[in-house]
C-alpha cells in the first residue's frame, strides 16, 4: 500500500491468497416508494434494515472493523440543491443535468491534490462543466484500527451537463470519466489513491470498510433531515476469501450482490477477448475509452458491476434487459417458455455467457430498482408490497412496524426470476410481463433464423 492509500489487499497472489478467488457473500435489501415520493424516513428505515442485517456481514479481529457496508439512494435533490447553494453559490439545474459523485482520495495532501487535478482534466476533456469539490463530513470515532489505518479522504465532485445531452447520454459520459480516471490510476499503480464510488445524475453511493451500524454514524450527510430519497439499496458485506477494503465495499455503481460468481474466470477471459472487436455506436471512434472492463484486481461483484455498467450505459439496452443477458433463467430445456423468450435468450447467449452463482443481484439506476436470482436459486430474498412501498431483503423482519393491514402482497424471489420497480410508470413490473415485453421488442427469432 502506498502512503495514504485506502487499501491493504495484495496486488497479485500472496501465500494462500489467490486474487482470482475474490468472492462476496452478504446481506442485501432495498426499500422504495414506487410513486417516487422522496422522504428522510425512507432513508432512516433503510439504515435500520442495514443494521438488522449486520449478522450477515463480516468483521475482523476487531469488532468495530467491518468487511464493508453502504447505501445507494436516489439522488437527494433537496439536500444537494442546498449544498450547491451554500458551497458554490450555484443553483443546480433540472435533475438529469447535474451529477454528484463520492470520491475516495489519498490522505496525503500532495497526492490528493494531484489526483483531483487529474480528475478535473478528465472531466474537462469530455466537455463536462466542473462545479466544484466538497469535503464530505465524516465521523471516524467508532471505526476500528484496521479501517482507520486505511481510511480515505472522502470528497464529492459536482458537475453539470452544459451540452444539452439526454440523461442517458450524460450518464454514459460520466461512465467514460470514471473509466478515464481508472486508466490513469492503473497506469500509475495508484488504484489505492483514487476511487470514484459513484458518479451519476440519478443515484448516490455512500460506503466504506464499515460495519452496518457505522454507516450513518460515519457519513453525517445521512443524518440530515433534508437528505431525502425515493429508494434506498443497502448492503452488509461478508468478504469470502478476500481482503476487505474501502473501495470493495458495496453498493457498487449499479448493484449489490449476495453470493458468488463461480464462472468468474471464464466470464473475465471472454470479456477480455471481446475488447478487440467491441464497438460502441454511442461513442463513434471512441470505444477504447470504455476499456478495459474487467480487472484481476476486482472482486467477482466488481467485475459483474463493470460489465453491467457497460451493457446498460454504452448501448440502448435498459438495465433490466442487461441483467437478463448476464443472468438468464434456465431456458434450454424448459418446454413451457415462450418462443419469443427462448429466441431472446438464445440470441443473447451468442453475445454474453451466463455469470452463474449462486447469486442474488439487486440493481438500480434511478429509473429502475430490482433484484434477481440466478438460475441456481440458492440465495434468499423475500419481498413485501404495501399500498405505497416495496421492501425486499435477504430476510424478513428488517423494516420495523409495517402494519399488517397495509400489506397487499408477500412473496419470495424464485430461480431466474426478476422483481422490478419502474419509477417512471410508478408500478411493479411482473417477471412474465417484463420478459415478454423485452423479448418481443426485437425480432430475435428472425435474426436467429437468418444467421444461424
Amino acid at each position: 500500500m502506498a502512503p495514504g492509500g485506502f487499501s491493504e489487499y495484495p496486488k497479485g497472489n500472496l501465500g494462500l491468497y489467490n486474487s482470482n478467488l475474490e468472492k462476496d457473500a452478504c446481506g442485501v435489501g432495498f426499500i422504495a416508494n414506487f410513486k417516487s415520493d422522496q422522504s428522510h424516513q425512507l432513508v432512516s428505515d433503510a439504515l435500520v434494515m442495514l443494521d438488522r442485517m449486520e449478522h450477515r456481514g463480516g468483521c475482523g479481529c476487531e469488532e468495530n472493523t467491518g468487511d464493508g457496508a453502504g447505501i445507494m439512494v436516489g439522488m437527494p435533490i433537496k439536500f444537494f440543491h442546498r449544498i450547491a447553494k451554500e458551497a458554490f453559490d450555484v443553483q443546480l439545474p433540472k435533475l438529469g443535468n447535474w451529477a454528484v459523485g463520492n470520491v475516495f482520495l489519498s490522505r496525503d495532501p500532495a497526492v490528493r491534490a494531484t489526483w483531483k487535478k487529474k480528475v478535473e482534466q478528465v472531466i474537462a476533456a469530455r466537455g463536462i462543466k466542473l462545479i466544484g469539490w466538497r469535503l464530505v463530513p465524516t465521523e471516524n470515532k467508532t471505526i476500528g484500527r484496521s479501517a482507520l489505518r486505511t481510511e480515505p479522504f472522502v470528497e464529492q465532485v459536482f458537475v453539470e451537463n452544459t451540452k444539452g445531452w439526454s440523461p442517458k447520454k450524460f450518464d454514459l459520459e460520466l461512465f467514460v470519466v470514471m473509466q478515464g480516471v481508472r486508466k490513469l490510476a492503473v497506469a500509475s499503480d495508484a488504484e489505492d489513491q483514487i476511487y470514484i464510488c459513484s458518479l451519476s445524475s440519478q443515484t448516490m453511493v455512500y460506503k466504506g470498510q464499515l460495519t452496518s451500524a457505522q454507516v450513518p454514524e460515519y457519513y453525517l450527510d445521512l443524518q440530515q433531515k433534508d437528505f431525502l430519497s425515493h429508494f434506498a439499496l443497502v448492503h452488509s458485506r461478508f468478504s469470502t476469501n478476500t481482503f476487505p477494503s474501502w473501495d470493495r465495499a458495496h453498493p457498487n455503481r449499479v448493484l449489490c450482490h449476495n453470493g458468488e460468481i463461480n464462472t468468474l474466470r471464464g466470464n473475465k477471459n471472454l470479456m477480455f477477448s471481446r475488447e478487440g472487436a467491441m464497438d460502441c455506436p454511442l461513442l463513434p471512434g471512441e470505444t477504447d475509452l470504455l476499456l478495459p472492463i474487467c480487472s484481476e484486481n476486482f472482486s467477482d461483484s466488481g467485475n459483474f458491476d463493470m460489465c453491467l455498467n457497460l451493457l446498460s450505459k454504452a448501448s440502448d439496452r435498459s438495465l433490466p434487459e442487461s441483467v437478463m443477458m448476464m443472468l438468464p433463467e434456465a431456458w434450454q430445456n424448459n418446454t413451457n417458455i415462450s418462443s419469443e423468450k427462448r429466441a431472446f435468450y438464445e440470441f443473447n447467449s451468442c453475445l454474453m455467457e451466463p455469470w452463474d452463482g449462486p447469486a442474488m443481484i439487486a440493481f438500480a439506476d434511478g429509473r429502475y430498482l430490482g433484484c434477481i436470482l440466478d438460475r441456481n436459486g440458492l440465495r434468499p430474498n423475500r419481498y413485501y408490497v404495501t399500498e405505497e412501498y416495496v421492501v425486499a431483503a435477504s430476510e424478513v423482519g428488517v423494516i420495523p412496524d409495517i402494519p399488517g393491514e397495509t400489506i397487499v402482497e408477500k412473496g419470495r424471489l424464485q430461480p431466474g426470476k426478476m422483481f422490478l420497480v419502474d419509477f417512471e410508470s410508478q408500478a411493479i413490473v411482473r417477471d412474465d410481463e417484463l420478459k415478454h415485453q423485452l423479448a418481443s421488442s426485437r425480432p430475435y427469432g428472425e435474426w436467429l433464423h437468418q444467421n444461424m
